[in-house]
This record gives structure tokens, sequence and C-alpha cells, in this order.
């Protein structure tokens, strides 16, 4: 397991931006996909943005498509999320997500096997 902590999370207003960040404790450079999810209260965990190593294939769930990037920089072992145009429908805690599957990272409901702690984002209308 890879370990993950996740920072920038806080509160905006509707139409606000966020960016959030994910330093892994080893190198996840060419070995693990990488992937934020998300979950709100009373609600599933959803998958939100992933990414391959190397070339960078995307993924992003149809509801943050268009407003939400995700990169991530593997000389600094960190995953960001840039989260634009935010709505109170994004209020969740957002949580980083590891694997070396792709599939397991990039779904609507993604099976990762490495999770942080999570941080959270609260939008308000």
């Amino acid at each position: 397991h890879v370990q993950l902590v996740e920072s920038g999370g806080g509160s905006v207003q509707a139409g606000g931006s966020l960016r959030l960040s994910c330093a892994s404790s080893g190198s996840i450079y060419d070995t693990m996909c990488m992937g934020w999810v998300r979950q709100a209260p009373g609600k599933d965990r959803e998958g939100v943005a992933a990414i391959t190593p190397g070339r960078g294939r995307r993924y992003y769930g149809d509801s943050v498509k268009g407003r939400f990037t995700v990169s991530r920089d593997d000389a600094k072992n960190t995953l960001y999320l840039q989260m634009n145009i935010l709505k109170p429908e994004d209020t969740a805690i957002y949580y980083c997500a590891a694997d070396p599957s792709w599939t397991a990272v990039a779904a609507r409901v993604p099976t990762f096997g490495s999770r942080g702690k999570g941080t959270q984002v609260t939008v308000s209308s």
C-alpha cells in the first residue's frame, strides 16, 4: 500500500475554485494509477477523476467533466485536482486513491487499493 496525504480542501462559494494536492510516501512514477474519489453524507462513493502514469491517460466522472482537471507530478510524488466552477453538489470529503490497475481507480465507483484520510470540500450557494 502507498501512504497518501491530501490537502487543499476548504470552504468556497459556488462558482469558486480549489486545488487539491495528494502527496505519496514513495515513488509512484510508472507504477500506480492515481485518482480522486469523493463521498458526501448519505451518498455512495463516486469516482471523480483518475490518471495513469507516463502518458497521463485521464478519466473524469460525468458530473465534473469540463470543470475539474487532474494532473500528476511524478518527480514530486504528487497528484493534483484543480476544481473550477464549483457547485454545492460538489460538497464532499475528497480522497486520493492509488492502485496498479487503471480500472480500479477510473470508474464511477472505483475499487482502489490505497486511499488517504481525505480532505473536506464545502461549497455554499
